[in-house]
């Protein structure tokens, strides 16, 4: 994927509401969150001036006009540019075809989970399923209300959410029944290292063989 100028997906976000038409900051923040994309994209509203005038300073978008009303304070108005349009519609095609590798937060903690009790895990995970099983009902009944009133194209990210909080419960669900029985390999192993201190030796000859590589 192409090295950007700018990497934050709220610069993005900004360019495709600039492409509506021209707008000031405020106004940005509002058709954003009017229009959802804060359940889409990490919109840090402070920092939303910030990012408008980083894209001026790439030539992204520019002003094209300041707003006087009254005793009120100006209000600059800022439009897409061609190269905008341009890196707009690049940065949003590579995102769409270019699986990139992120990094959730609930994978490195399943990477880090050896160092608690299997019993623990367990709990924890139960916690965890307990808590996508609410998200998922909600999504799911929030998503027949707004399938009343909005084109399933304005919905598609509402659904994918709630096919990663199904995805992510399933295999939850599956792992978690693994630990319980005791069908996951090696639990008996890391069960015995957390009772007896003693790290198991299949344990040792994977590490050493993973250092051999």
């Amino acid at each position: 994927m192409k090295r950007r100028k700018l990497s934050n997906p709220l610069a993005l976000a900004v360019m495709t509401t600039l492409w509506q038409k021209p707008m000031h900051p405020y106004e940005i923040a509002q058709t954003l969150r009017r229009q959802g994309k804060d359940s889409s994209t990490k919109i840090n509203y402070g920092s939303l001036y910030t990012v408008v005038q980083n894209l001026e300073k790439h030539g992204f978008v520019e002003v094209t006009d300041v707003e006087r009303q009254g005793n009120r304070p100006e209000r600059t108005i800022y439009g897409i540019t061609e190269a905008g349009r341009e890196e707009m519609t690049e940065w949003l095609s590579d995102l769409m075809a270019v699986p990139a590798r992120e990094y959730p937060i609930f994978e490195t903690a399943l990477s880090l989970m050896g160092v608690l009790p299997p019993d623990d895990v367990a709990r924890l995970l139960a916690e965890r399923l307990g808590s996508l099983e609410v998200q998922a009902a909600s999504a799911r009944g929030g998503l027949a209300k707004l399938y009343e009133t909005l084109p399933r194209l304005f919905l598609v990210e509402t659904e994918y959410q709630l096919h990663m909080i199904e995805a992510q419960a399933e295999w939850v669900r599956g792992f978690l029944a693994e630990l319980r029985d005791g069908t996951l390999p090696g639990v008996d192993a890391w069960r015995n290292f957390h009772e007896t201190g003693e790290i198991p030796p299949e344990f040792e000859e994977l590490e050493e063989r993973h250092f051999e590589q």
